[in-house]
């Protein structure tokens, strides 16, 4: 009896799984076999019907009419340095809220917590207002700091999580040993949470990566838009879209949050129990 509960119970468990990895990778598949799809194909086949060829041409199309070479360098640079600056900025500060006793301390962490629940919509308007004074809309800064400014709570949080598992006597056995606040951060602290630096790289590529609010509402000019902002280019005039190229940038678009999750998938997934047990 147990040994046949056992089995139903791993054959609906696969089942369950099968279930789950099918609804989570059948969107792309479909989105990228839609990409090489003609506009004839489109309108009198189904919409769940193959390809009848591979036709390159949408990409083509995607990458130079569409503007996605110079929206792709543009969200790069944006991507690359919000992630470089959360790292300076995150590790530093969590690093001094939970080892570091200091006046005040406990309250701006309850102000880093506050700023994880206010909602974006509410800040666009005084955000716009103050980087049209400051002259930082139309530009790669304005967008590298509000991406860097609205995912520092959350990385600070995850930080905090994995400092406070670091044993204070590591910390104080470097200190007797001749190092300084920045020698413990960088040459015994730094080097032990390759995995939370690894998460907070994960979750900050693909919240800037993926953008449109703050992209759509600092960015006007063509040439410093990034990708989320010009996929809504491919509409046309009346609603018409010409759904190949718009497919053929979608995963364009796609790929790099596929790879780089790909590759950094099992950092993530232990970073994000790092902290959880102490001892």
């Amino acid at each position: 009896m147990k040994k046949s509960r056992g089995i139903l119970s791993r054959t609906v468990s696969t089942i369950l799984v099968a279930f789950l990895l099918v609804v989570a990778i059948y969107p792309v598949v479909w989105l990228i076999l839609s990409s090489f799809k003609t506009q004839t194909e489109f309108t009198l086949n189904s919409a769940f019907s193959l390809p009848r060829s591979f036709n390159f041409e949408n990409y083509v199309k995607a990458w130079n009419t569409g503007n996605m070479g110079t929206s792709f360098v543009n969200s790069i640079i944006c991507t690359a340095g919000s992630m470089l600056l959360i790292v300076v900025t995150a590790v530093p500060l969590s690093f001094a809220l939970v080892k570091m006793k200091w006046k005040h301390r406990l309250h701006i962490n309850r102000y880093i917590l506050i700023g994880m629940m206010v909602p974006i919509q509410v800040a666009l308007i005084p955000l716009f207002t103050i980087y049209n004074n400051m002259g930082l809309t139309n530009s790669r800064i304005g967008l590298i700091l509000i991406y860097t400014a609205y995912s520092l709570p959350l990385s600070v949080t995850l930080l905090t999580g994995f400092f406070e598992s670091v044993p204070n006597e590591m910390i104080e056995a470097a200190v007797i040993d001749g190092c300084n606040i920045y020698q413990v951060l960088g040459k015994v602290v730094f080097p032990l949470m390759t995995n939370s630096i690894m998460t907070v790289l994960t979750l900050q590529f693909m919240s800037s990566w993926n953008d449109l609010i703050f992209s759509q509402t600092m960015i006007s000019k063509t040439e410093m838009q990034t990708i989320p902002t010009a996929l809504i280019m491919f509409n046309g005039s009346y609603g018409q879209v010409d759904w190949g190229p718009l497919f053929a940038a979608m995963s364009i678009a796609v790929v790099p949050t596929l790879v780089l999750y790909l590759f950094l998938s099992k950092f993530m997934i232990r970073g994000m129990t790092a902290g959880a047990i102490k001892g």
